[in-house]
């Protein structure tokens, strides 16, 4: 890091000198124009209108017979990568099941639209205005949708109940976690689009790893679901109402930490919820003895039994985003912010699918 000692001018005006390397590498001399970045962080940035750091905004793809799944990854991977834009040029004709394939991601991906459409080129385009998305707003109704498929995986495994909302509400998770996700690559890169989604770069880092563990709440959730199909039978009764009761606590885990992260909750909330974890631990670890001393017990009751085990974690590691954010603005130290937690680390590091 270098320092430089901001002066006067005429006129009273304050200028400071530019690092002669970094202007070299950007191509800037005397009668440059650049921009100049102030945000709500305090920060003020420079940045060439060509800078390197900048995203292409429109990119042309020539997809020709490519699998339809691959052209779907493509899209898919454009729009995480914040284009605005795609042209996918097919110099023969798209099959149907290419046109498919482009339909289907403008309808499970938020603001994306067919814009133009020929014979051999498809222009894909996102209308999404940053100053009109709140990421707050998006992780509140991703943990919403993610909990809503927990309580019906969980309410198939223990009574046999079933929803026929199951595919919708996994497809909302999916767009909009995506969406989340499109907008943080964004932000790493378009200085604007911080100020226009009005948060530092902290908040949307936090929010972005709130979405992750989110996403993978979802995950586990349709794998509770798969497991309910694939039972012989239902559990006993004993075994339900444990099954329900660590259920309910795994979600208050995820509710109440996800409540941090978006200011509806204080940082003790985020503590309480730690210690909620830890009984978790506890009475799976319980649960899973019985099944096994039992000996006629459903083992993909053990599988689901994981999935809540791994659910809990992923609420803990939001808890935890939710105590670093509580050190970074002050309102604890960070002896305040111990969880007494062993395996903190190892589980904030989890990545399974």
């Amino acid at each position: 890091m270098e320092t430089r000692k901001i002066q006067t001018v005429g006129g009273g005006t304050y200028t400071v000198s530019l690092p002669k390397e970094w202007a070299e590498s950007e191509n800037c001399t005397a009668g440059t124009t650049v921009n100049l970045h102030t945000h709500i962080d305090g920060l003020l940035v420079i940045q060439t209108p060509e800078s390197r750091t900048t995203p292409r905004n429109r990119v042309t793809l020539e997809v020709g017979n490519d699998d339809p799944a691959e052209i779907e990854q493509l899209l898919r991977a454009a729009y995480a990568a914040g284009v605005e834009s795609v042209v996918l040029e097919l110099p023969d004709g798209y099959s149907d099941a290419q046109h498919r394939a482009i339909e289907r991601v403008t309808r499970n991906l938020t603001g994306v639209t067919i814009a133009e459409e020929t014979e051999t080129h498809v222009t894909v385009q996102t209308l999404l205005d940053a100053s009109e998305v709140s990421v707050r707003q998006s992780v509140r109704q991703l943990q919403f949708v993610a909990l809503s498929m927990h309580r019906d995986a969980m309410a198939a495994l223990t009574t046999g109940t079933t929803s026929d909302r199951w595919g919708d509400r996994d497809e909302q998770a999916d767009r909009l976690h995506a969406m989340i996700d499109r907008y943080f690559e964004r932000g790493l890169a378009r200085l604007d689009e911080i100020d226009a989604l009005g948060l530092t770069r902290p908040e949307l880092f936090t929010l972005w790893g709130t979405a992750n563990e989110l996403e993978r709440v979802a995950d586990h959730a349709e794998r509770i679901g798969t497991i309910a199909d694939q039972l012989d039978g239902q559990p006993t009764g004993s075994i339900v109402t444990a099954l329900e009761d660590i259920a309910q606590d795994v979600r208050t885990v995820v509710e109440d930490a996800v409540r941090v992260i978006i200011g509806d909750a204080c940082v003790d909330t985020a503590r309480q919820t730690l210690a909620t974890r830890r009984a978790v631990r506890q009475q799976i670890t319980s649960l899973d003895r019985q099944l096994f001393e039992s000996g006629d017990a459903d083992y993909r009751l053990t599988r689901a039994l994981d999935s809540l085990a791994r659910t809990a974690e992923h609420g803990g590691n939001i808890a935890e985003f939710g105590l670093r954010m509580a050190v970074r603005d002050g309102a604890l130290t960070a002896s305040e912010a111990s969880t007494d937690d062993a395996d903190t680390t190892s589980s904030t590091a989890e990545t399974e699918s």
